[in-house]
């Protein structure tokens, strides 16, 4: 069994980022005794997966294969494409999981907003960050069905790099909702952390209504942490698992 977790987080310019990547790096390693336990980032912050891993690999018992649990919500260009190169080249060896969005995440979202106070009369709306996969976007629109059904209400999905000229995805996604009996508009980050992508959409929604709910991000919550322990336990005891898988 692999005695070596890397964690492989997107990475941002804003510090929030790194500061709650670091909170989930602890958390997992205290589930997880016996081993080791690294952070790294695919960009914009250090140290970088590859370097983590040209580390490892030349340092490292030659029995172990590292596990990489991508700390990403969904399988976009990172998971399929830029992260396998960076192991292909920096640790052949190494084994890479799928993303940790692939295990559903739907009742940190739920209780992130019972947290923040949702009430009987709000209309949800689910933030995310959007890709150029359609693929990944999809994951994120069955993540919205799973939370309205636990909800019992409609909740919409908006991207917040595809907002619309004038914001205008996201002001349809209020509109919906106001015509489905919305009294409120709640706001859920489906995001590790708070940044700027988050704060783009709170902006955007504040400027449209005059009320807002607004749930905090994913964080350490213990369904995060357990998504991430799972990947790394099914791929560590697995004899081989095909780059990229």
């Amino acid at each position: 069994m692999s005695r070596t977790l890397v964690l492989a987080a997107h990475g941002s310019r804003d510090p929030r980022f790194g500061a709650t990547a670091r909170r989930v790096r602890d958390a997992v390693a205290a589930q997880l005794p016996g081993v080791e336990v690294v952070l790294s980032y695919l960009d914009l912050d250090e140290p970088l997966v590859g370097d983590v891993l040209s580390g490892l690999h030349a340092s490292a018992d030659a029995q172990d294969e590292p596990v990489v649990v991508p700390m990403l919500l969904s399988a976009g260009f990172h998971q399929k494409v830029d992260l396998p190169g960076i192991l292909a080249e920096s640790h052949p060896s190494a084994r890479q999981t799928d993303v940790m969005g692939t295990r559903s995440l739907t009742r940190a979202l739920a209780d992130r907003l019972v947290e923040a106070g949702l009430g009987e009369g709000d209309g949800v709306i689910l933030s995310a960050v959007g890709s150029s996969d359609p693929d990944a976007d999809r994951s994120v629109r069955l993540r919205a069905i799973e939370l309205s059904t636990r909800l019992h209400r409609p909740v919409e999905v908006v991207f917040a790099t595809k907002l619309g000229a004038g914001d205008r995805i996201l002001k349809s996604a209020v509109r919906r909702l106001r015509s489905g009996g919305a009294r409120r508009i709640a706001l859920s980050p489906y995001f590790l952390s708070a940044g700027l992508l988050t704060e783009r959409v709170e902006r955007a929604l504040d400027a449209m209504v005059d009320e807002t709910l607004v749930a905090g991000p994913l964080g350490t919550h213990p369904d995060v942490v357990d998504a991430i322990c799972s990947l790394y336990r099914l791929a560590a005891t697995r004899t081989t698992v095909p780059a990229g898988r």
